[in-house]
């Protein structure tokens, strides 16, 4: 496999320093990094950026996460290594990264259950965090970005 080029992140740097500094704030918004990188994990699962979930799951692995729980996550509902806290996180990054597949994107039910766990910086941090994971999945899908080959 070859990417067709660069991440446009890469090729335009101007562009890296906001999106990283997003990233960086997010992570300070009181969520854990493992349900971060869970979240991240899942969304790019969806997208089928094969780059993300490469470096998700060792992102995912340094921040301590089992490689029994990394096999899990595209099951995560069947799957009984999560905790409430985490499931209302993942169900909310599913509703957020397929926006289309249905008329209310992101139902009550999905909103309040993460809503119940999670205060209104924490709820920011995962948006900032999804959004984020599914702009880099655009980015490297679309640019074919080849698993495994760091190039930023």
């Amino acid at each position: 496999m070859q990417a067709r080029m660069k991440n446009p992140a890469v090729v335009i740097p101007e562009a890296m320093e906001p999106i990283l500094a997003i990233l960086k704030a997010a992570k300070n918004g009181g969520v854990p990094e493992a349900t971060l990188e869970l979240v991240h994990l899942r969304a790019s699962q969806i997208n089928g950026c094969g780059f993300c979930v490469d470096l998700g799951a060792r992102s995912a692995r340094k921040a301590g996460e089992t490689e029994e729980r990394l096999f899990a996550v595209a099951a995560w509902r069947e799957a009984p290594y999560f905790t409430d806290d985490e499931r209302a996180a993942l169900a909310l990054a599913e509703a957020a990264t397929r926006l289309a597949d249905r008329a209310d994107p992101v139902p009550d039910e999905v909103w309040d259950e993460a809503a119940d766990h999670y205060d209104e910086q924490q709820l920011a941090a995962l948006l900032l965090w999804i959004g984020v994971t599914n702009l880099f999945n655009r980015l490297n899908a679309t640019t074919k970005q080849v698993a495994g080959a760091v190039t930023w």
